[in-house]
């Protein structure tokens, strides 16, 4: 039965993911240094291999996660929240933020970036507690 709160959490904040950036596709295109062809779309199409990798990394995020609330005794809804949103703020963004440093990469991508990992880590939290 885990796999499928894994999985689910997994969906949960991959859709998340299409929301936000399908929200915030102009300024992370803009920061991330994306050219844009006359529709708003990007020149170079990668296909649909980011997405791909994007899921696998939901399910692999969630299954950790997962793993790491159930070591930590983590249990109800309010503090799979709280835990997924701490493991986003504190490990996954200062990450994103270390990375964005070196390569020199705006301080808006980083927010857009890892305003998704805090966001989308605290949704697998919640969901992965849901079950």
């Amino acid at each position: 039965m885990e796999i499928i709160n894994v999985l689910a959490a997994a969906m949960a904040s991959y859709i998340f993911g299409a929301i936000w950036y399908m929200s915030l596709a102009r300024p992370w295109m803009e920061a991330a240094g994306i050219e844009a062809d006359e529709n708003g779309r990007p020149v170079e199409n990668a296909g649909m291999m980011p997405y791909l990798i994007a899921f696998i990394c939901a399910i692999v995020v969630a299954g950790m996660m997962r793993h790491v609330f159930t070591l930590g005794g983590v249990a109800g809804v309010g503090k799979g929240l709280m835990a997924g949103l701490g493991i986003g703020a504190f490990l996954a963004t200062p990450w994103v933020a270390t990375n964005y440093a070196f390569a020199g990469r705006p301080g808006k991508l980083t927010l857009i970036d890892g305003g998704y990992a805090t966001f989308g880590c605290a949704i697998i939290g919640l969901v992965l507690e849901l079950f």
